[in-house]
């Protein structure tokens, strides 16, 4: 898969250093001439997934020589009072469950609107027009902050605040977790899956040390249980593939 990449147009993207992100930023750089990524600090649990942007970055770099060229400067934002704000099970040592609302309790309230508005103040600062999120309505925790018509109606509202034209692209809007590997696999082959797979942070307990066939993580949160789920449903459709290929049934 390849775009000729806008001479004219920069890209932001939300990167925190997880499976999706880490892929919106491969999608960006085989899209845009230039590509610079904004992390958040707002006081997570799983605050680890920070400490991977640096290396997944600098994978992806070497990976193709011009990711390397259009890959531009990381930023991080401290954002300490949303975490102050929020009584989650994201920012509190509290047991991840179902809440009486219906929503888990990593959610927490506003943090993707906090996060494109900081990402669009940015993009307005350093002349990018397009802000890329890993936000998806198919295989999430059912966080209204992710879903499409949220995502259309802020961008309507960022343009009006701000009178600019930014694009709020969501890359994953509408693919599973399993898609997701696959998307990955198209923009890189199997070196960017085995980068994202091995270093890329998705574990809501920030739990590291141990390899699994699906990555770092606790195997149990509803982050890790999401990305288990799609790397098996990935491989099953890889090896179907494969076998498509060899010509056995």
């Amino acid at each position: 898969m390849s775009f000729q990449p806008s001479s004219t147009d920069g890209a932001l993207v939300v990167f925190s250093g997880g499976q999706d992100s880490a892929t919106c930023l491969a999608w960006a750089l085989d899209r845009f001439s230039r590509v610079e990524t904004l992390g958040f600090d707002y006081g997570q649990r799983h605050a680890v997934e920070l400490t991977c942007r640096d290396t997944l970055r600098d994978g992806m770099a070497a990976l193709q020589g011009d990711w390397k060229e259009r890959l531009g400067p990381d930023h991080t934002l401290e954002l300490d009072a949303l975490g102050k704000v929020s009584d989650t099970a994201l920012t509190r040592d509290t047991e991840i469950q179902m809440t009486e609302s219906g929503l888990p309790s990593t959610f927490v309230p506003g943090r993707n609107l906090i996060f494109l508005s900081f990402a669009a103040a940015l993009a307005y600062r350093r002349g990018l027009r397009h802000i890329v999120t890993g936000v998806c309505e198919t295989d999430y925790s059912g966080y209204p902050d992710c879903r499409d018509d949220t995502i259309k109606a802020l961008q309507v509202a960022l343009n009006l605040g701000m009178d600019s034209r930014f694009v709020l692209h969501t890359p994953l809007m509408w693919i599973d977790k399993a898609q997701t590997w696959q998307l990955a696999e198209s923009l890189g082959g199997e070196p960017l899956v085995t980068l994202i797979n091995h270093e890329s942070h998705s574990c809501y307990l920030g739990t590291r040390g141990t390899l699994h066939a699906w990555g770092h993580g606790c195997g149990v949160c509803p982050a890790c249980e999401l990305r288990k789920a799609g790397w098996t449903a990935y491989e099953a459709l890889r090896e179907a593939r494969t076998c498509g290929n060899d010509g056995h049934g």
